[in-house]
């Protein structure tokens, strides 16, 4: 049976976050929309919901926890996971009682990415 390839979205106001994860993630064949602005992001999620949707939280207008609010808003079954260059408990904390799926701190490898995603896909099929 051949599963049917993840739609994952990345949310950075840094260009070189989303250019790096980008192809890594696309190795597996998931497909990839790489953001750097929250607003644009969230008006391409209204079009058509992601599976998973992997944000900074430090960004200029629109921060990680109101994408993850906004997001869970319209679609209760996207994984939503925090990216923070800013890893403090209270951040995470706050993210896991918004809904986030998890949360991973800057600077990671996208194999490190790839695994929490790998167990968020595995929750949306189950």
């Amino acid at each position: 049976m051949n599963e049917q390839p993840l739609k994952i979205m990345v949310i950075d106001d840094e260009n070189i976050v989303g250019k790096r994860l980008k192809p890594a993630l696309e190795k597996t064949g998931d497909i990839v929309e790489a953001f750097e602005e929250g607003e644009t992001a969230l008006a391409r999620f209204a079009q058509e919901p992601f599976d998973i949707v992997v944000t900074d939280i430090r960004m200029e207008k629109i921060d990680g926890i109101e994408i993850l609010e906004r997001i869970l808003a319209k679609s209760q079954r996207t994984k939503v996971i925090i990216i923070t260059g800013y890893a403090t408990v209270e951040i995470a904390r706050e993210a896991l009682s918004k809904g986030a799926f998890d949360f991973i701190a800057k600077p990671f490898k996208p194999s490190d990415l790839r695994q929490i995603i790998e167990r968020a896909s595995k929750e949306l099929r189950s």
